[in-house]
This record gives structure tokens, C-alpha cells and sequence, in this order.
């Protein structure tokens, strides 16, 4: 059975179209995971099953009676609800028939009919576990790391990355019938993607979980979605078992396209040769055929990845010095602080989400100022910062117009080559920066870093949007960048190989 269901569909952004004719159901059981590289269209494609998009054409068919959760992480919530009564409002129906039975009891009357009401009552919040609520609350919060927080603290009170923890729990307290997930771990750490993929895999609910991070996929999915191409290619099993049934998909999609360019390459000189000729009106017809001829796009394996190369000034100077430094806003987050970065030192920060290592970061090149404390940057060091937030002074700009900006006296020549080097099309440098994918967005911003000279790049999650082929390609900037770093990371796999030592902040 079909819990969901996508019929013939077709979608884009101006001159970029993400799917065409595209079909895909999620089949009661399946656990499925979204796969594509970036600007494929794997966060629209959930945007639309959620209704919040319209796509060009095609159906969304949902079962009636299925219930749909999707992971909004910028929805706008109550900033003065506390972090429980905002999970307690995830089973907001039986908290009121518990107020009505309640109201029964105060207003007793030994009435058959009051009786039965609230019998009636009584047997539904029991069969619907009404009097487990607080434990399944408390599992919930507790191993994604929100007791920490303080489940009395404000909404107003939490970081961007501790809300969209307490959206992920009340969605998971709901127990949609069809769980739509993008990007689940961006906000997690290593703890809390261990307890969220558990507990995926043990649910009998269907999903749909955008993710780059193929080890997650591996565990929880039984099943997997690539875009490419404008399509949908659904394959059984694991991320592991993907891989190797798409390997032999794309030898077949291969030996297609070289067919079809080599019949294109054919006709084309086929054409050149007549069309003025005696077997001109011949020409002509096969010029119709070939102006007819959908033609398959090139194999996204052929496309080239990214190459970040960042320009490194010298400088031997001790970059930094932190002693007994606090910060925070109007409390203290980290107190007493104490290390050094040396010259083309490399070091990872960790932590639990939420616990400073962002504020850090704009404390260390004066966004902030520190509670307490001194963070000295030396003035013989240039720095680039990378905010893991994908803000745009003027978001209708298009990639071109946002590196010409920054650069007024670069040729658009030499911009367009810089973005193409970065991993952005040619359709999409003239596209407003909105409309791009996060991965792409990524992309235009690592771009505007190659293209100030550093020796000291400061990092905020920079790999939260990138696809695989990218976050090689950036490891292997960072592992050739003689400057320092400081690189705030969730993902282990990306750092461990190249950074100095790691800063486990707790």
C-alpha cells in the first residue's frame, strides 16, 4: 500500500529544471533515504510533499487517513512557551480531554449519561497512553540532550541549533504516519545521531530523510531515492547496497548517452554536409528528428568536483592566544577559556550542540565581546570566517553578481571561472542566489573565501550542505593550506585525518 504517492512530476527555478515526469511511492514499511548531489533537488522535492511548494505539474497523492511530520527548523514557534510545555503541546488533544474529564469530575452528578462521557474519556487517554506521557517526554528530551538545556528554559533563551532539537523531539512525540526529515544531523552530535538513528530504525512509521551523511543512511534506511538527471530511481535495501546497483545503472546510462551523442555527432555532420545540397529537404527532415530528440543529460558522474584552493599569505606569527575567557551574551555560555593556535596549526572544536562553539568562534574575530577575559588575534594575521548560517546581503543577486560585488575589478570571465573551479554550473551562476540549493550556496560562499588571501581560516560547520565529491574536495584544501585553522565539526570522518589536535568542549 502507497502512503504517499508522486505522479508524474515536473518542477523548476527559472532556466533550471530539477525534475521532469518524475514518479516515486513511499510503500507502507519502506524507510527511505534521499540521495543526489547538490542542486539535485532533494530539500524541494520534500518541500513539496509537505505542500509548502506547488510544483510546475504532477500529483502528490497522500492516504487519507495518513499523517504527515515534517522537520521544519525555522517554523515560527511560541518564544515564550518553556522547552516541556512546547513538547507537552505534541499531545495537545488528550492534555484537553484530560481537562474535560477533569471538569466532569468537579461537576459530579450521579447522571448515566455524565457517567458514560466520562468513561468514555477515561478508557481513551488509557488506550492512548496518556499516563506515560512525562517518561516518553523526558527519553525523548534527555537523549537529544535538551535536560541539559534545562526543560524550564524559554524557547527565546536557546540557540538556533538547541530549537531545532526541541522541533526533531515534539515531531518524534507525534508519531506522524510519515516522517519527512532534511538534514536531520546537521544539529546533532556524535550521542545524539546514535540515539536518533536507534530510534529510526526500530519505528514501524515510513520515512523520508534527506541526508549527506551516508554512514546515518546505511543504519536506518531500507530503502533509496537518487535524483539524477530529472528523475526519481528508487533501489531496495541500504545505502551500501545502493551504491552497487547504481553502479551498474550508470554503466547502462553510459553506454546510452555515448550512443545518443555519437548518433547526435553523426546527424549533426549529416545535416552540415546537405542542407545546401541536392539531398537538401533529406537534411532538413533529420533536422526536425534531431530538434525532436530528447536528449539524456550528461552522466552526473562526468561532472567534475570542486577544487577549493585557498590562498595562503606567509607569516610565521602565533595566530592567537585565549586566556581565561568567558562567553556568552547576557550569561556567561564557556568560562575561563584557555588555549593558544600556533602558526599552521590545525584544530578541531567538538561539542554537544548548543553549548558555545559558534559563539566562540564570533567572540575569537570580534562579532562578540568576550564577558571576561582576552582573546588576542594577531594583527599580523588575515583571517577568513566562515558562518555556518547561509545569510546573503542581497539574496535576488546571482552568483556572478555576488562575487562581482566583492570583487568590482574582476573580470567576469575570470569570476565565472572561479565559480565553475568551486562546483557551480553555468546555469546556475546567473540564478538568484536564493533559488540555489544549500550545497550550491555553500559552494559560492567557499568560492568568495578562495579568493581572499589568508593564514588563518576560521570554520563554523562548513560541510553541514555538501555532497561527497565537495567534502573531499575541501579536506583536501584544508590538508594542503599552509595558514592555521580552526574547524567547528559534527562529522569526525571530515577532520580527523588532517587536524592537529582536537578541542572537546563539555
Amino acid at each position: 500500500m502507497s502512503l504517499l504517492e508522486i505522479k508524474e512530476l515536473s518542477h523548476g527555478f527559472g532556466d533550471k529544471q530539477l525534475y521532469r515526469n518524475a514518479t516515486l511511492a513511499l510503500n507502507k514499511g519502506e524507510k527511505m533515504g534521499i540521495v543526489g548531489h547538490n542542486g539535485s533537488g532533494k530539500s524541494t522535492l520534500i518541500k513539496i510533499c509537505t505542500g509548502s511548494i506547488i510544483p510546475d505539474s504532477g500529483q502528490i497523492i497522500r492516504h487519507p487517513k495518513v499523517r504527515l511530520g515534517y522537520l521544519d527548523q525555522y517554523a515560527m514557534i511560541d518564544r515564550n512557551l518553556t522547552i516541556r510545555q512546547f513538547l507537552n503541546s505534541a499531545f495537545k488533544e488528550l492534555f484537553e480531554i484530560e481537562e474535560r474529564l477533569l471538569s466532569l469530575y468537579e461537576d459530579f452528578s450521579d447522571n448515566p449519561v455524565q457517567r458514560k462521557k466520562m468513561t468514555l474519556y477515561q478508557e481513551y487517554l488509557e488506550t492512548h497512553n496518556f499516563y506515560t506521557i512525562e517518561t516518553e517526554i523526558e527519553r525523548a528530551a534527555n537523549n537529544l540532550g535538551l535536560t541539559a538545556i534545562g526543560m524550564n528554559k524559554k524557547i527565546s533563551e536557546i540557540s538556533g541549533g538547541q530549537r531545532a532539537k526541541v522541533i526533531l523531539a515534539k515531531l518524534l512525540l507525534e508519531k506522524p504516519d510519515i516522517l519527512l526529515l532534511d538534514e536531520p544531523t546537521n544539529f546533532l552530535d556524535k550521542n545524539h545521531i546514535n540515539w536518533l538513528t536507534e530510534y529510526l530504525a526500530g519505528i514501524d512509521q515510513g520515512f523520508m530523510i534527506v541526508s549527506h551523511d551516508h554512514e546515518f543512511l546505511e543504519r536506518i534506511s531500507n530503502c533509496i531515492c537518487d535524483i539524477e538527471n530529472g528523475e526519481f530511481r528508487k533501489y531496495p535495501g541500504n545505502f551500501s547496497d545502493f551504491l552497487r546497483l547504481k553502479d551498474h545503472h550508470l554503466e547502462d546510462y553510459h553506454r546510452r548517452y555515448d550512443e545518443q551523442q555519437r548518433y547526435i555527432r553523426k546527424t549533426e555532420e549529416f545535416i552540415r554536409r546537405n542542407i545546401a545540397g541536392i539531398k537538401s529537404k533529406n537534411a532538413k527532415g533529420r533536422r526536425k528528428q534531431l530538434n525532436r530528440l530528447e536528449r539524456l543529460a550528461p552522466p552526473v558522474s562526468s561532472r567534475k568536483a570542486p577544487v577549493f584552493a585557498f590562498n595562503t599569505l606567509t607569516g610565521t606569527h602565533e595566530p592567537l592566544q585565549v586566556r581565561k575567557l568567558s562567553i556568552g551574551y547576557t550569561h556567561p555560555l564557556l568560562k575561563n577559556l584557555e588555549f593558544k593556535v600556533k602558526a599552521g596549526q590545525k584544530i578541531a572544536i567538538t561539542g554537544f550542540n548548543g553549548i558555545g562553539k559558534s559563539t566562540l568562534l564570533k567572540t575569537l574575530i570580534g562579532e562578540l565581546t568576550p564577558l571576561s577575559g582576552h582573546c588576542l588575534l594577531s594583527d599580523k594575521i588575515a583571517f577568513n570566517y566562515y558562518a555556518q548560517e547561509l545569510v546573503w546581503a542581497d539574496p535576488e543577486l546571482t552568483p556572478l553578481e555576488t562575487v562581482s560585488s566583492a570583487y568590482p575589478m574582476m573580470q567576469e570571465k575570470e569570476i565565472r571561472s572561479h565559480l565553475a573551479r568551486c562546483g557551480i554550473l553555468k546555469e546556475h551562476m546567473q540564478q538568484p542566489i536564493r533559488t540555489l540549493s544549500g550545497g550550491e550556496q555553500t559552494k559560492v560562499k567557499l568560492c568568495l573565501m578562495t579568493l581572499s588571501p589568508s593564514n588563518f581560516l576560521i570554520m563554523d560547520e562548513p560541510t553541514n550542505h555538501l555532497d561527497l565529491k565537495a567534502k573531499e574536495s575541501l579536506k583536501e584544501a584544508f590538508s594542503r593550506f599552509e595558514g592555521s585553522i580552526i574547524l567547528v565539526s559534527h562529522e569526525e570522518s571530515f577532520y580527523k585525518d588532517w587536524v592537529d589536535r582536537v578541542i572537546h568542549i563539555r
